[in-house]
Order: C-alpha cells, then structure tokens, then sequence
C-alpha cells in the first residue's frame, strides 16, 4: 500500500494501482455497453432465441475477477456475459457469437449462454441452473492434482442454491479442501421468484457452514467489497485452506430473459436498485480518492461505446457458418 493512501480508504483503493482501478471501471462500462448493445441488438432481429441480461450486476463480476490471473479459472452461467468480459474476453468475438457467426468464440455454435474463452481460463457459460458448480469443482480438482496452484471461480444465481448439485458439490469441495471459490450472485429473484419465497435461510452464505468452509454475505454493488471477500478467499484456496462461499447480492435491472414482462416487481423496486448503480459507485470512489477525473471517466464511457459499435459492426460483417461444416466439432456420431 503506497504511503499516500489512507489507510481507512475502501479495500480496492489500498489493494490495487491506478491502472488497475482504471482497467475496471472501464470493464464494468464495456459490460454495460455490451449488454445494451446486445438487447439493441435483439430489438432489430439481429440476434435469434434469448438472452439473459445482468445490467446493474457489473460490480460483482469485475470485483470477483480482480485477484484471477489467466491461469486460474472461471465457471459461468445462462446470464454470463458481465463474466466473460471481466475475465478478459475480446467483446467482438463475443458478438459474433451472439450472431451466430463462424468468427465467434465457439463458432456461432453457443451463442449467449455458452461462451467460453478457455485462453483466458473462462470455461464456459451454462444454460443448466447449478450446471457450473460440479464443473467448477472438477476444474478445482484437476487443480489440486496437478499442482497447477489455479484457483477457479464458480458463479452461480441464487435460484442454484436449492439444486442438489450445489450442496454435492460444495461437500465435495470441502471434504477435498479444493482451490475453488464459490461466488453467489443473489440477484433476489429466481426467474420470477424471489428467494425470500424460495430459500429457507436468510442469507445463502449461511449455507457455508453446513460444510464447513467461510461463507460471508457482501453488497454485491460495490466493487470494493466484492473484491475483499473474492480476494481474501482466493488466497485461502490458494494456500490449500479449501473452498469458501461468497454471497454477492445485487440487483438485476432487466426480466430474467427477454419473454419476462416482469410483472412481479414493482416499478418502486427496480428503481430504488437502480439508484445503487455499480458503475455510479465505482466511479465516485475513484474520483473521491483522486484516481481519475471526471474528464477520465468520461473518456472511458465514451471508449466503451465506441469498442462496442465497432465490435457490433464487424460481428454483423463476419462470416456465417458453412453448412457442410454441421458436424465438424461433433466428436461421437452414432453408426448407420
């Protein structure tokens, strides 16, 4: 910690440089933009099938990857996309993935809920609620084994805490001490329901003591705290301390896909979350404590939304996948 800063000043400010700050408020604006762009996108017939959105839910994506480096691992789920870009995806690739082109990360094959970016250790999105966590547990595993000293991050919603997988894989990881943190992103509501009607304990970190690792609850709004507690638990996996569970709770501003009309919140409700904007936050810190200046966060919005048209553009150009190539990354094929 530099000399200069205050040592009562948020975890994010003391932990990490000016650059770093800077690089991820500029991800969380490029998570934002790219999400816009998508619906855009959506709106004008571009994109086929849905999509799930996680605007208002870019703190904890960005705060959770802060301590990863491409060698440790992420798992993803159906609304990944503030994942992907947070651990370094290219957001051209991304689009033309979305447009179901052959330049896309999985050939146009995926689309929004399954890309992966294994270069920068993204293992993939998800579309099974809890899909990820057993796989996240088998990258912690594969870890261990190999002595690799990668830790994986699992992301999760909170409708996959009440799946079977996420308590066989949590007592797994326990029972084995694997390098994986497990990030719940309590965004209030599985697909129309909201946990308080779902889950029976209060708080989802309260479930890490069943299995005897850490569990801790964070406002997943604010990119600072976020990244203690992803931090502090990635240093105990990477110590051979075992998992832990981090509860993130944030706030979705947009349906569970583009079919919810959501008709089970209120208008009061998504308004009063919207007031607690991530990226609003994480930029006020940075001006407070004199990281950047206004005219600096200005430039990185504008920066985004000029990666994005540009990204948006030259996916829409991109080349369609050949017909003849249908079965080209399909590995087993029944007989005749």
């Amino acid at each position: 910690m530099p000399d200069s800063v205050d040592g009562n000043a948020p975890f994010a400010i003391r932990q990490y440089s000016a650059d770093e700050l800077k690089a991820a408020l500029r991800k969380m604006y490029l998570i934002r933009k790219f999400e816009e762009g998508a619906e855009e996108s959506y709106t004008r017939g571009l994109i086929h099938g849905t999509m799930h959105l996680s605007i208002g839910q870019e703190a904890s994506a960005v705060g959770a990857c802060m301590p990863l480096t491409d060698h440790d691992k992420i798992t993803s789920t159906h609304r990944g996309h503030g994942h992907c870009v947070a651990k370094g995806a290219d957001v051209e690739k991304m689009f033309a993935e979305f447009f179901g082109k052959e330049t896309g990360y999985c050939r146009g094959r995926g689309g929004s809920m399954h890309i992966a970016d294994v270069a920068k250790g993204n293992l993939g999105a998800n579309g099974i609620v809890g899909g990820d966590i057993p796989i996240a547990v088998g990258s912690a595993l594969a870890a261990k084994r190999l002595g690799s000293g990668a830790v994986t991050v699992c992301f999760f919603g909170d409708g996959a805490n009440n799946e079977g997988a996420f308590h066989e894989a949590l007592n797994m990881a326990a029972v084995w001490k694997l390098p994986v943190v497990f990030v719940c992103e309590n965004n209030k509501y599985g697909m129309s329901t909201s946990t308080a009607r779902s889950t029976a304990v209060k708080s989802i970190a309260e479930r890490a003591a069943s299995y005897s690792m850490p569990g801790l609850s964070v406002d997943g709004n604010d990119f600072s705290a976020v990244a203690e507690a992803v931090d502090t638990a990635v240093a105990r996996a990477r110590a051979g301390e075992g998992p832990s569970l981090v509860e993130s709770v944030t706030y979705r501003w947009r349906g569970h896909s583009k079919s919810d009309r959501n008709r089970y919140r209120t208008k009061e409700e998504i308004a009063e979350w919207m007031d607690k904007d991530p990226i609003k936050r994480m930029a006020e810190m940075l001006l407070a404590h004199k990281i950047l200046s206004a005219d600096a966060v200005a430039e990185l919005e504008a920066e985004a939304d000029r990666e994005i048209a540009a990204a948006i553009e030259a996916a829409k150009a991109g080349p369609d996948p050949e017909a003849g190539d249908l079965t080209r990354d399909v590995y087993t094929e029944l007989a005749a």
